[in-house]
């Protein structure tokens, strides 16, 4: 876990449900598209364990540099893109807002500083617990 993702979960309530429903995989595009207008106008930053898909490298690549905007990481994560592990940090103002943690291909971990957007997601996806 990265230091700025360890400052920020200080002031984050989190959840975490399966990565799986049935045959259905939330892919990371799922879960930027359920974040809805809060999420729009993060800037993101991406860090792989593994590198699955040559999209991963380039997501990595933006990172680097200054972030990428919502709209060009959920470009880069469809069509459907299976990750196993990896971290996507979203900022506002230069504070780390919202972290999507994608474990082993089998679950995510969602923390925000916004308790709407866990509501949204639990709505979601019934099996989240609370973290």
């Amino acid at each position: 876990m990265s230091r700025d993702t360890f400052e920020a979960e200080a002031g984050m309530k989190g959840i975490t449900f399966p990565a799986w429903h049935g045959k259905h995989y939330v892919t990371l595009a799922e879960l930027l598209v359920r974040l809805g207008s809060f999420g729009l106008d993060l800037t993101w930053r991406v860090e792989f364990d593994e590198l699955v898909d040559p999209r991963c490298a380039e997501m990595e690549r933006r990172s680097a540099d200054a972030g990428m905007d919502t709209l060009t990481l959920l470009s880069l994560t469809t069509p459907f893109l299976q990750l196993i592990d990896a971290e996507a940090r979203g900022s506002a103002e230069g504070r780390v807002t919202v972290v999507l943690t994608e474990v082993d291909s089998s679950l995510w971990e969602v923390r925000a500083v916004d308790e709407r957007v866990l509501s949204e997601l639990r709505r979601h996806y019934p099996g989240a617990t609370d973290l």
